[in-house]
């Protein structure tokens, strides 16, 4: 019995995320989403060192930025490199939120982050397959 009941309730689920992804997705976990996509992809640079060689070399689609960055050189840098190479820059509003969804953290048994490690800058080089959050982020992207 569970078989049929179980199978038409997970396809109507999927729907209406990817018939209006506007609707209830926001930026940030479009960001936060893609990322994490990224991240198993193995297409994710994080830092100042690996995010300036991944954009100087053209491997760099997405750069996100710290807004909270309490270093200017450093966020000028990325803003320069961006522009430079023609990567699209994005900001977000806090370097703990940036680390936990470029994994810099651990989870534990109850699936929260701990030791979040703060990351100021991640640069995507490859956002692995497309998703709804992909397509909103891009959306997201051209408007501007």
């Amino acid at each position: 019995m569970s078989d049929g009941g179980d199978s038409p309730r997970a396809a109507p689920a999927a729907e209406p995320v990817a018939a209006a992804p506007g609707e209830p997705m926001d930026v940030n976990t479009a960001v936060q989403q893609v990322l994490k996509k990224a991240l198993a992809h193995d297409g994710l640079s994080r830092g100042l060192h690996e995010a300036a060689r991944a954009i100087e070399r053209g491997q760099a689609q997405l750069a996100v930025l710290a807004d909270d960055c309490n270093q200017p050189d450093y966020k000028k840098l990325i803003e320069a490199l961006s522009a430079e190479q023609g990567v699209s820059l994005i900001s977000v509003p806090e370097a703990s939120e940036l680390g936990k969804w470029a994994g810099l953290c651990k989870i534990d048994a109850e699936g929260e982050a701990r030791k979040v490690v703060k990351c100021s800058c991640a640069v995507v080089t490859d956002y692995g397959e497309e998703t709804p959050a992909l397509v909103v982020l891009q959306e997201y992207l051209k408007s501007r």
